[in-house]
């Protein structure tokens, strides 16, 4: 009988002689064969993406990916990094200096909130025509060039919300200076 080839527990083949093949039980119909078989490793990489990955996530985003996608599609592009202890470090780092960041503007929206509850009502002047109407329209534009001409702020006209203003009479406008602070400020139109 001649050597064969066996799976070792190793995880290689290697020729075992026929000294060690199993032998035939006494009736001489089958024949036991120990198996050994080793669980397949999990084939994953832990990464950081360095941009917008479309349908994986975004930008600063620690995920875990196949380890031959990472090496075939992210890492040929440079949208991904191997996460290392170091660079866990400097994007928390970076994360904090983001939401002192965030909480330093909102702060600052709500003393401009504060600001304009205190100044009270802004006049506008307009032509006149018969009653209450008046010449034209009173426009975001308007109100944010009063806004610095008053409290020397530049204000950007998208972020004020003006209902249609036709007539003289007083009116609310409303500010959104950040996400979570919103101003409310009176708008007194009056004809000269």
């Amino acid at each position: 009988m001649a050597a064969s080839l066996a799976w070792r527990s190793s995880g290689t083949w290697s020729r075992v002689p026929p000294a060690e093949l199993p032998k035939r039980d006494g009736a001489g119909t089958a024949l036991v064969l120990p198996v050994v078989a080793q669980k397949k490793a999990k084939k994953v990489r832990k990464i950081i993406l360095k941009e917008d990955v479309e349908q994986l996530g975004k930008q600063g985003e620690m995920l875990e990916v196949k380890a031959g996608f990472y090496r075939n599609y992210l890492l040929p592009l440079g949208k991904a990094q191997i996460v290392t202890p170091l660079l866990v470090k400097e994007m928390r780092i970076e994360e904090e200096r983001i939401e002192a960041e965030k909480k330093r503007v909102k702060e600052e929206a709500q003393q401009l909130a504060l600001i304009f509850q205190t100044v009270g009502a802004f006049k506008v002047k307009r032509k006149g025509g018969k009653g209450k109407q008046i010449f034209g329209t009173v426009t975001a534009q308007d109100l944010a060039d009063i806004i610095k001409a008053q409290l020397q702020r530049d204000i950007d006209k998208r972020i004020i919300a003006l209902p249609d203003i036709r007539e003289t009479g007083e009116y609310v406008a409303e500010l959104k200076l950040h996400p979570e602070v919103t101003a409310l400020v009176k708008v007194n139109v009056f004809a000269n």
